[in-house]
């Protein structure tokens, strides 16, 4: 997504777009599809990248970037973190809800 364009959002609307991509992942995850698992992962870390670079996201950087961290563990199964992909998706579809009014 282009920068500019995405720091139109708000926050909420960022999140859920994040969240979106994460629910994406969960479902190529269930069905065992490594590929296309992956593929909706790097999109959230794209997303989650261009949230930290928007210059209105000042205060909140801390727990942004450590959903950077936890949405990295998972993609790299590595384990570090004990938060089950159904606990990302949760977190992020609170904020599209918020965001949906």
């Amino acid at each position: 997504m282009e920068p500019a364009r995405w720091h139109r959002l708000t926050l909420p609307q960022q999140m859920g777009n994040i969240g979106s991509e994460i629910a994406r992942a969960r479902h190529w995850e269930g069905r065992g599809d490594k590929e296309c698992r992956g593929a909706a992962i790097e999109r959230a870390l794209d997303l989650i990248d261009l949230t930290l670079c928007d210059p209105r996201r000042r205060a909140g950087l801390r727990e942004i970037a450590r959903l950077r961290e936890v949405v990295s563990a998972w993609y790299l199964e590595s384990g570090a973190y004990d938060v089950p992909p159904e606990a990302l998706e949760d977190y992020c579809t609170r904020f599209a809800l918020l965001a949906a009014g």
